[in-house]
């Protein structure tokens, strides 16, 4: 059966995944663009946007496991866009004409629409279901590839609950955000189904990984 993983998922010191106060001109909330900084600088984001350069190191080398092997994605509704954005016919998500996913891709809202086909191989799919249900509708399109759950965090923290996650890679980025979501409020003891490593980078931030006994 194919896997169910996170990749470059991106929490504070303090567990929170995203900061307060989403919108439109403030994806992540209070905390802009400061979780991610570690991802900007890699040779991995530059060959998402098209610009030549960014590091190499083990922040690049974590970064680039996020698509091999991936055959859909499931993302909430808060990732897809900003509150709201249900009621915009016209919303698309954040990412342009060619996101960067290149599978299908299942959101899961209360607000169902029909399906968005992008440029690049990605196709919205609006789907209101439990995270069990989900999985399995991801995995009958990813054809024997794993499925990437991609946030956010209350949605990570939900297929976490159900016992659904495989493996997991969680960045650890040196700032203090103080309020916003947090990824592991109710997962008390979650370590013991997982073996659990950790390493730590020059940028700063340390690399979590959580892999199944048995994976």
């Amino acid at each position: 059966m194919s896997l169910a993983r996170v990749h470059n998922f991106t929490i504070s010191l303090d567990g929170f995944g995203t900061g307060e106060g989403q919108s439109l001109e403030a994806p992540f909330g209070h905390a802009g663009e400061r979780l991610h900084q570690w991802m900007f600088a890699t040779r991995f984001w530059g060959e998402i946007v098209g610009q030549p350069g960014g590091s190499g190191g083990v922040d690049d080398a974590f970064a680039q496991r996020h698509g091999p092997g991936i055959g859909a994605e499931i993302m909430g509704a808060n990732k897809f866009g900003p509150p709201g954005w249900h009621e915009d016919p016209e919303w698309k998500g954040w990412w342009g004409p060619n996101p960067p996913f290149h599978t299908p891709t299942f959101v899961l809202t209360h607000h169902a629409r029909p399906s968005i086909e992008m440029d690049g191989g990605t196709t919205f799919h609006f789907i209101d279901a439990s995270p069990a249900e989900a999985l399995e509708t991801a995995r009958e399109a990813a054809d024997g590839q794993d499925v990437r759950i991609g946030g956010g965090p209350t949605m990570i923290r939900d297929f976490l609950a159900a016992g659904l996650v495989d493996h997991m890679h969680i960045v650890v980025v040196p700032i203090l955000l103080g309020r916003g979501v947090r990824l592991w409020d109710g997962l008390e003891g979650l370590e013991k189904d997982y073996g659990v490593e950790d390493i730590s980078s020059p940028s700063g931030v340390t690399h979590v990984t959580f892999t199944r006994a048995g994976v």
